[in-house]
């Protein structure tokens, strides 16, 4: 698994999309369209599906874990950051402190199929999936997932 690793030198963001979606499994049609219209023609084929896999498994363990025991219209944010060599997806949440790092080495059988274990199947889809991969907290109490995607 490739942990994101911040650049001592701030790359120039080139574009960047910002969706608002509430804590609800259905909004993710309207992730899919907003990605799709944003991102399809900046990745290949492959890096596309990819991070639509990836966006999807972030999305649905924010509502299904972070968000779990808050109201269905707490806000999920989505960003796509588009920079010269890479694409990155930003799903900010509202949920309790979770440390991914130690999540992923704790993870039974990490590298047996994903499909034949109970539990964590979308961590590991979304660290094969992505370049990098980060969860962070910030200082308003909020946390991020940040997924990392090579433009080729």
């Amino acid at each position: 698994m490739a942990l994101f690793k911040p650049t001592k030198q701030k790359e120039k963001l080139i574009k960047q999309f910002r969706l608002q979606v509430k804590t609800e499994l259905e909004d993710l049609n309207l992730i899919f369209d907003w990605f799709r219209k944003n991102a399809q023609t900046i990745l290949s084929e492959q890096s596309y599906w990819q991070c639509q896999v990836a966006l999807a498994e972030g999305f649905s363990n924010t509502v299904k874990y972070a968000h779990q025991n808050l109201s269905p219209t707490t806000p999920i944010d989505l960003e796509i950051n588009v920079f010269a060599n890479y694409l990155e997806i930003r799903i900010w949440d509202w949920g309790e402190e979770f440390n991914l790092k130690n999540t992923m080495i704790t993870l039974p059988q990490i590298n047996r199929d994903p499909l034949e274990r109970e539990g964590g199947r979308g961590l590991q889809f979304m660290s094969q999936f992505t370049d990098d991969l980060q969860y962070i907290r910030t200082s308003n109490q909020r946390n991020c997932l940040i997924l990392k995607k090579n433009i080729k």
